[in-house]
Parts: C-alpha cells; sequence; structure tokens
C-alpha cells in the first residue's frame, strides 16, 4: 500500500475524492500477450507517472484504482402503464357548429441561411485525418497524437486506469475545442453531441469498448456527470439524466439515475462495477430537450399528405430534411415534453402552413380548427409502435410526417405543434393509462378537462372524424394520468 505524501496534493485529492481515497492498492499487470507485445504495451505506458497537464487527471486517475462497487440493473420505465389499444373504431360523424371569429393564418417567410464552412483547429500531428459524414455535413478531424495508443488492457479497472492515462497526456485540448466548434456551428443539443462524439470515437478506435472509453473521457471533459463500469470484462458508459429516460437499462448510483444508451449494452443485464465519485467539475446530467432544431445539411425531398373531411379530397405537399429524420431516428425514448416542445423544420412548417391556409384562411375558428385536427386524423394510418420498429418510439412531429403510419402520441405531438403555431393558443397533452389525446384552451362546447382550474376541450388527433370537443367514449369519464403543457 502507499499513501501520497505531498500535502498540498493531499488536501485536494481529500477534497475531490474524500478520505478513503488516499490508501491506494498497487494491481501488477497480468501477462496474457507475447513478450515482445507486452514490452510494446510497457513502453506505451511508461509515461503513466509524468507530470499531467492538470492536476484533477492526475487525481482522478488515482482514484481509479480504489475500490469499485457491484450496482445492479434497475428495470426499465415504461411510457404506458397499458398496452396501446391495437385497433381503433371511427367516430360519427357530427359537424361542428361553426363558431369563433375568423381567422388570418400569419406565415412568416423563412430567409435562407448561409453557412460558412466549419473552422476546425489545425493539429499538427503525425496521424491521419479522420472522415465521416454527420448527418450530410462531412466531419474532418486530425487525431491528437499518442491518443490513438491508448488500450484498454487489461480488461479490468487497471486497464480503465491505464487507457485514461494515456489519453489524458495526449493534447486532447485539440479535440474538445473542435467538438465544441461543431457544436456550435450545428447547434448540436445534448444528443447531438453525443452522436458526434459516438462517431468521432468509433472512427478512431475500431474497437467498442475502447471506442466507449474515449467517448467516456471526453463527456467528462466536457463536465457531464457519466460513468464507466465494466461488465463481463466489457465497458458500460452510463449518463446522468435528471429526467426519466424511458425502456432504458440504468443504475442508481447515489441518489442518481445514470442510463445506459449503447445498443451494445441494452442487450445486457445483470450487475455492472463501478466508482462513486464524478470526475472534478464534472455534474452536468445529459439533457434531452429540443428546443431548437440542429442545422443540417439539407437533403430536400417532397411528399404528398392525402386526406378527407366529410367526404372531400385534400392535398398537402411538404419537403422534408432526411438529414434531419435520421438524426431524430437515433433519439432515446426521452420525457413527453422533449417531444412536445420540439418544432417542426422551419422549412417544412412553412410548406404545411401555406397548404392549410389555402383551406382553412378566413373559416370560423372553429372549423379552420376542426379542420387541421381531421389532416392529422386521416392523413396517416393508426400502427403501434411495436408493430412498425418493434419497439415503442415516440416521434418528434417532423418524423410524424415522414412515416405513414403512427399513434397516438406522435400525433398528439404534431397536431399540438401546428395548432400552437397556427393559431397561438395554448394546448396541452392529455396522458392516460394507455393512450394520449390533447386538450385546446378555446370558448367551445364539448368533452373538457381541467387543467390548473382552467377548461381545455379535448381534442383527438386519432379518434378519426372526431371534432373538437369529442372524447373517445372510453375516456369520457377517465380522469387522465398527467398533462404535457407546452412552453409558449
Amino acid at each position: 500500500m502507499t499513501v501520497l505524501r505531498n500535502k498540498v496534493g493531499e488536501q485536494k485529492l481529500l477534497k475531490l475524492f474524500g478520505r478513503s481515497s488516499l490508501i491506494l492498492g498497487l494491481s501488477g499487470l497480468v501477462c496474457i500477450l507475447s513478450a515482445s507485445s507486452f514490452a510494446d504495451f510497457r513502453k506505451n505506458q511508461s509515461t503513466a507517472f509524468q507530470n499531467y497537464k492538470e492536476e484533477s487527471d492526475r487525481t482522478f486517475s488515482e482514484y481509479l484504482k480504489s475500490d469499485w462497487e457491484a450496482y445492479f440493473l434497475k428495470k426499465p420505465v415504461s411510457v404506458y402503464k397499458e398496452p396501446k389499444p391495437r385497433e381503433l373504431y371511427p367516430a360519427k360523424n357530427i359537424i361542428l357548429r361553426d363558431q369563433g371569429p375568423r381567422v388570418d393564418i400569419q406565415i412568416k417567410k423563412q430567409v435562407p441561411e448561409v453557412k460558412e464552412a466549419l473552422d476546425t483547429p489545425k493539429i499538427i500531428v503525425d496521424k491521419k485525418d479522420i472522415n465521416f459524414d454527420f448527418y450530410g455535413t462531412p466531419i474532418a478531424l486530425n487525431i491528437p497524437q499518442g491518443m490513438d495508443k491508448a488500450r484498454f488492457y487489461p480488461q479490468t479497472k487497471e486497464g480503465v486506469g491505464n487507457y485514461f492515462k494515456t489519453v489524458a497526456l495526449s493534447p486532447y485540448e485539440y479535440l474538445l475545442t473542435s467538438i465544441k466548434n461543431i457544436s456550435d456551428e450545428l447547434n448540436l443539443n445534448d444528443w447531438g453531441k453525443y452522436m458526434l462524439i459516438k462517431k468521432l470515437s468509433e472512427s478512431i478506435f475500431t474497437n467498442e469498448d475502447e471506442s466507449r472509453l474515449l467517448s467516456w473521457f471526453l463527456f467528462n471533459k466536457l463536465g457531464y456527470s457519466v460513468r464507466v463500469g465494466l461488465t463481463n470484462s466489457h465497458v458500460v458508459v452510463m449518463h446522468y439524466s435528471e429526467k426519466t429516460i424511458y425502456s432504458t437499462p440504468n443504475y442508481k448510483i447515489g441518489a442518481k439515475k445514470f442510463y445506459v444508451l449503447s445498443d451494445y449494452t441494452k442487450q445486457s443485464a445483470g450487475k455492472v462495477f463501478t466508482y462513486k465519485q464524478n470526475y472534478p467539475q464534472a455534474d452536468k446530467a445529459l439533457d434531452l430537450a429540443m428546443g431548437t432544431l440542429p442545422r443540417f445539411a439539407d437533403k430536400k425531398i417532397e411528399k404528398t399528405l392525402n386526406f378527407s373531411q366529410y367526404g372531400k379530397k385534400y392535398t398537402i405537399k411538404y419537403n422534408y430534411n432526411k438529414n434531419l429524420i435520421d438524426f431524430m431516428s437515433t433519439y432515446p425514448q426521452a420525457d413527453y415534453e422533449t417531444f412536445f416542445n420540439a418544432p417542426l423544420d422551419a422549412s417544412s412548417y412553412q410548406d404545411i402552413a401555406i397548404e392549410l391556409k389555402k383551406y382553412i384562411n378566413t373559416k370560423q375558428a372553429s372549423a379552420a380548427l376542426n379542420f387541421v385536427l381531421n389532416f392529422v386524423q386521416n392523413a396517416f394510418k393508426y400502427e403501434l409502435d411495436s408493430h412498425q420498429f418493434g419497439r415503442e418510439k415516440i416521434m418528434f412531429a417532423e418524423e410524424t410526417l415522414f412515416y405513414d403510419k403512427s399513434d397516438c402520441e406522435d400525433r398528439a405531438v404534431l397536431f399540438s405543434n401546428l395548432v400552437k403555431e397556427l393559431f397561438q393558443i395554448a394546448v396541452v397533452g392529455v396522458k392516460y393509462k394507455d393512450h394520449m389525446a390533447t386538450a385546446l384552451y378555446i370558448p367551445i362546447q364539448g368533452d373538457s378537462v381541467k387543467v390548473h382550474s382552467k377548461k381545455f376541450i379535448i381534442a383527438d388527433p386519432t379518434y378519426k372524424n372526431a371534432s373538437i370537443g369529442q372524447s373517445m367514449p372510453k375516456y369520457k369519464k377517465i380522469k387522465p394520468e398527467s398533462f404535457i403543457v407546452l412552453k409558449p
């Protein structure tokens, strides 16, 4: 056993990680390689106790040697307590009485955004650049010298420590600057950064465990609370989230939940061995909110939506950005607020708003709202996510327009988005144990719910042919489980 003797370092270590971290075990490496390959490995690790560029790296590296604890998998939370109905029957066609003022839809003209090329830092290194496509945007970066020498060996916590030391001694700052610059240029939220770092790490390391370790290292350096753990001699990366991420494996470490987001670990179960403390000053939660959309390169594709109302047929044409759809398809099951409050792509919204305006402008408010409701009810086929995707998947409004099939919460997200933008009225999602509808703050008679003492009128985008104020018979007398309030 050994004890750190530098008093200043001791005080920092005590402050960062606690007194028990001062007692460090020295573990020997188990030689399973040939003599020459082991010698090469020792050579690559020979700088392990050189001076670190940051004291926090030294203290954290020492902390990783402490005993890791076993944590057991928590059962993923499902978004619905009961299965959603397999089939839904249409409503009796009731023509809504015209009420309210005549609408005058205002559509802001979109000004095309001029984008400059990404200004990535020039790094003088002796390694070949890495290049990958990031949802239509070409990314070209250089590998910081020595970073790609990092190895997860042995496949134990000592191997994690060895990997951390090698990467921490490389000029990784350039890579962090590049990640920040690209994130700003593309307006990436936390999930965008997650996908960027994932693709970057996989471009540097073909070994899955080593690419995950780089992701863990970079998120730590960016200030996020993230853990690396081991299960069956493989690496598990866990991200702290304050909000529930549904149907996703997670572990409770202290009072916080850490979620496993990679595909590989979703197939695993049971316990994981990891440590308790954050990397110094890395305490940010991963936030999946997407209040503004990323600025990906345009890959415009036109789509035509057909529907009918009261026997008359209508057509809506719009363009969508396939790069944006591809990004959204990677999203985990975040909380409902994330999906309800994410906007439509500005260009897609403008196309649809112009098309809808042709049919609803100058109509009375009730008729105009009902037309948009019938559009969402009838332009898509009803299909459960489990049948379409093999899993539960909440869609963003943009995705609901893209896919030909959707279920209740997807239509609720799209309808609420259109109503809020077109009519500037308050709308909420209405969540039942096995269904999702919406409700509008409007002075119309019909089935209603109370939200913060205010009366909201039911508008169900899944109840085919139903008018505003018509609730499905099953839910007329059932109290909703919760409400999703959209931001103004």
